[in-house]
């Protein structure tokens, strides 16, 4: 089985549950996509709707991958920078795999793709993302061709005494 990619799909209410869902399910999981276990969709309804206002305002564009069933397996948001000077690179948000997918390469899939849509994107020459330090992405970004460029110690707390570093990897697209 293989995961359908699309690119801006519409917002429907049955996709904006699956954004839920799998968002919900990779933090339990212990996913870093910006919250802590345990939540609930609840907990991150309020995150999605700014993530999708942005994308339809036209700041971000959406990836979404959907499964056989046509179920959301994974998705990512492709921002784009409002600097002037940092037009060139965007940034990849929100990156996940359904934990059930996961170790099948639907994230290397998901990555592929992500950068397919970049290149397609006038005047992108990078994608930059952030990670949670000691959960090993670093090394799974590195082998998908992402290289560390930064990393602020102990800047993400998860807990009063669990400080993460903050790891910025970077993909040149041309």
């Amino acid at each position: 089985m293989a995961l359908t990619f699309t690119l801006d799909p519409a917002v429907t209410p049955d996709l904006r549950d699956g954004l839920l869902d799998l968002w919900a399910d990779v933090t339990n999981a212990g996913g870093a996509v910006a919250f802590t276990a345990p939540v609930t969709r609840e907990d991150i309804r309020p995150e999605l709707v700014r993530s999708l206002a942005r994308f339809a305002q036209g700041h971000s564009r959406l990836l979404v991958g959907l499964d056989d069933d046509g179920r959301v397996a994974a998705t990512a948001f492709l921002t784009f920078n409002s600097h002037r000077l940092m037009g060139h690179w965007l940034w990849l948000y929100t990156v996940m795999v359904h934990p059930k997918h996961q170790g099948l390469g639907y994230g290397r899939d998901l990555l592929a793709a992500a950068a397919d849509a970049a290149r397609g994107i006038d005047g992108i020459d990078a994608i930059r993302l952030g990670c949670r330090g000691g959960l090993g992405l670093e090394r799974f970004y590195t082998s998908c061709g992402y290289r560390e460029v930064g990393r602020v110690p102990g800047a993400i707390r998860v807990a009063p005494d669990d400080h993460r570093d903050d790891v910025t990897m970077l993909l040149t697209l041309r």
